[in-house]
């Protein structure tokens, strides 16, 4: 395969932490790939490092050892300044808990990643517009986060995450908080979502087998080791 059809590569990447006199090995000797326009699910229990190596995959830290090159771009390389402008520009993130500021209005969260990108206050707020009215929440945009029910906030928090055109969508226990019939709702949305975003790739921690069983595939992270699902 050509190599510009992976969006994310991830060769021998290890993780650790130390807590007082005790070093905790999170991650050892990780190697993944994920094609660009794939849905690819990180299964695994808790405790078992999704999130950490979600973080590293984020640029949020730095792996101890390994490589990790996402949209075209060598994490190796990224100075802290630069780490962020990447994060801001090629990477989107769905957390479990939304993270949406209390605030701010609907669409002025899903403004603000443009915003501190550099775009123009029209262009941004035009832009969140469209993506809140994709998402269902057009006759949402300046209510408080408060004010919306929790599926309704993390469609707000897809859409802040889309707003820059991420190349890299990562997504942890995006139906974590949300009860059943939400969460279908949720996870129908980022079915639509892979379906539409072609060039890029979508990256979705679950424990729950029949939400990565929908996906392109699906690796399983065990006592800190990465195995095809």
């Amino acid at each position: 395969m050509n190599d510009r059809e992976w969006i994310l590569e991830v060769e021998d990447v290890a993780k650790a932490y130390t807590l007082g006199t005790v070093r905790l090995e999170v991650l050892r000797n990780i190697r993944w790939q994920v094609r660009r326009g794939e849905w690819a699910a990180l299964l695994g229990a808790s405790g078992s490092g999704k999130t950490t190596l979600l973080n590293l995959l984020g640029a949020l830290e730095r792996p101890d050892r390994g490589r990790i090159c996402a949209a075209g771009t060598d994490y190796r390389t990224l100075s802290g300044r630069r780490a962020a402008v990447f994060r801001n520009r090629k990477i989107g993130f769905v957390f479990q808990s939304y993270c949406l500021l209390p605030e701010l209005s609907v669409l002025e969260n899903v403004m603000l990643p443009a915003r501190m990108a550099g775009t123009a206050p029209g262009m941004a707020a035009e832009r969140a517009r469209e993506l809140l009215v994709r998402v269902g929440l057009g006759d949402r945009l300046r209510h408080r986060p408060g004010e919306l029910s929790g599926g309704e906030q993390q469609r707000a928090s897809i859409a802040r995450a889309l707003i820059n055109d991420p190349e890299l969508l990562l997504a942890d226990e995006p139906t974590g908080n949300l009860d059943a019939a939400t969460g279908e709702e949720i996870l129908a949305l980022f079915q639509e979502l892979r379906q539409s975003r072609l060039e890029g790739a979508m990256i979705m921690i679950t424990h729950n087998e029949a939400i990565a069983r929908r996906a392109d595939s699906a690796m399983v992270l065990r006592n800190g080791v990465l195995t095809a699902g």
